[in-house]
């Protein structure tokens, strides 16, 4: 081993390239990243074949339900986890439990015990993305940490549109339990490659752990994505259940504020929102997470069902707005890199999604591939600009020691963002749809969209021509009021990145004097790491 030293010198000494044991991490890292991205996609093109051989077909939504609601309620925990005894533990025990999980759900006997296996799989799915992101918060100082960018602008791209072709061939040719099986070798490799090059200072926390705020943020998340998930579509939103729910939610979030005051060691430390830019990029997060899983939702569905492309190729659907999203990333990454400066992507980058959403929402049944693959392309540069500077601009607001809770809180929001981007965008076009389905198709229209109104390539092909063609006027005016509603939303971000501070970057050189404030937190030295 050699001496210890910190990350700082160690890029000083190399200037241009990190230490080879960095990179091995970083590439163990992306891969744990891509594990966490590409699961979803994987399974859920899996799952018309699960369901016809398992059976189960009323509880299909669980599977998916029961894996987001313990990745959202576990996230903020890990975060906590690591900044309190020890960030290479946390995470390590984070991929096992995935892996455990994923192993489990391949060997399910029946849709219960996949259900059950999933939430096991999404306890420890809370950990990968938080540990990913403040592992790379503890081993690159913010202003060389734009440089990595791209790298994990590229996996997020890749895991977006590979997914459902990956998942596609592997439930075809291997089958169904295949699509968890495919998790274990390359998480053994992150393992093997986290245990044997990282090495980062033990800690262990005097104080216990916050069990009472981990339990009442537990509820409070999982009431939301419950209301968010089950509401239009399982219960209507007026109806006792949601109310109960709502209820449950913000009662248990209430307290959840409230002890976090009290506790001796707070899971969520109330005082990281004092630095006003770590409020304003947990508020972009949540905006951008708004938006992006909705765009991702709604546009295969319109070329699909207006445009007539292939449901195979779904993920190849959004390449230009992943393609555009990846070089902007990269760019925007190299920038902050050499300049120091952030505060203008958060600025464009607001306000290209706004125009790009706007874009999206004029297209109707005689719009071309071509045109909705260029306003796809300018949602694609805004989101570019905001996905990864959110999180290098709130890990550089808050102090080392709050390195997780900043990552995981930071996770948090931009997941909750898109759970409800998907449940309020997605009620918007299904009413949508149903009123226009019945204005041009009478009866027949209702009766087509009384139990979906978001039909499969199948179903489309088996309606009647006059159905077909108003069901492609409804998509339309679906997708119109979905993505003007994010064009709405994209402006809070927009009105919160003006308002951004731009604090100096940590390795960004020579730093002013702290002035007092909470933004000063950034000036903090990264940890002492062990190079291999």
């Amino acid at each position: 081993m050699a001496d210890t030293q910190t990350v700082d010198k160690q890029v000083e000494e190399e200037p241009g390239e990190q230490p080879k044991s960095v990179r091995v991490v970083l590439l163990a890292l992306m891969i744990t990243m891509m594990l966490a991205m590409l699961d979803n996609m994987i399974v859920g093109t899996a799952m018309p074949t699960i369901v016809g051989e398992l059976g189960g077909l009323e509880h299909l939504s669980w599977v998916v339900t029961a894996y987001t609601l313990a990745t959202a309620a576990s996230t903020p925990l890990w975060g906590k986890l690591g900044d309190m005894y020890g960030r290479k533990g946390s995470f390590m025990t984070s991929i096992v439990i995935f892996l455990v999980g994923s192993a489990l759900s391949g060997m399910a006997q029946n849709m219960g015990q996949l259900i059950g296996f999933r939430a096991v799989q999404g306890l420890g799915a809370g950990g990968l993305m938080v540990g990913v992101m403040a592992i790379i918060g503890d081993l690159i100082p913010p202003r060389e940490r734009g440089k990595y960018q791209g790298m994990m602008a590229g996996v997020m791209a890749l895991a977006m549109i590979g997914g459902p072709l990956v998942g596609g061939t592997i439930t075809d040719h291997w089958g169904w339990r295949w699509a968890f099986y495919i998790n274990l070798p390359l998480g053994v490799v992150a393992l093997l490659a986290i245990s044997a090059v990282l090495h980062l200072p033990k800690k262990r926390a005097q104080a216990r752990i916050d069990y009472l705020g981990a339990a009442l943020l537990t509820i409070g998340i999982t009431a939301i994505v419950l209301v968010t998930t089950w509401g239009g579509s399982e219960y209507a939103w007026s109806s006792a259940r949601i109310m109960e729910l709502i209820g449950i939610g913000v009662a248990a979030l209430v307290g959840f504020v409230f002890w976090q005051t009290r506790a001796a060691e707070p899971v969520v430390p109330l005082h990281i929102f004092r630095s006003r830019n770590f409020t304003l990029m947990s508020i972009i997060g949540f905006i951008t997470g708004f938006v992006m899983f909705g765009a991702t939702l709604f546009l295969p569905l319109y070329q699909q069902s207006v445009q007539g492309a292939s449901a195979t190729n779904s993920g190849l659907l959004l390449l230009p707005m992943l393609g555009a999203m990846l070089v902007t990333s990269m760019v925007a990454g190299r920038v902050t890199t050499n300049t120091g400066k952030y505060k203008v992507f958060p600025v464009i980058g607001g306000t290209l999604m706004i125009v790009g959403l706007y874009l999206l929402s004029l297209m109707d049944t005689d719009t071309s591939r071509l045109t909705s693959g260029v306003y796809m392309a300018v949602v694609g540069l805004g989101m570019g600009c905001l996905m990864q500077i959110t999180m290098l601009v709130a890990q550089n607001s808050v102090e080392m020691k709050d390195m997780g809770v900043a990552s995981s809180s930071t996770t948090l929001f931009r997941t909750l963002g898109s759970s409800f981007g998907v449940a309020i965008m997605g009620a918007l076009f299904n009413n949508r749809v149903q009123d226009v389905m019945a204005e041009r198709a009478g009866a027949l229209g209702s009766k087509v969209t009384e139990r979906s109104a978001q039909l499969d390539a199948a179903s489309l092909k088996l309606l009647p021509v006059p159905a077909r063609e108003a069901y492609q006027h409804a998509v339309s005016a679906g997708t119109h009021s979905a993505f003007l509603l994010g064009a709405i939303v994209a402006v809070g971000a927009l009105a919160a990145a003006v308002f951004v501070k731009e604090v100096p970057l940590k390795g960004a050189g020579p730093q002013k004097a702290d002035d007092g404030s909470a933004d000063g937190a950034a000036s903090a030295q990264p940890p002492v790491v062990e190079a291999v």
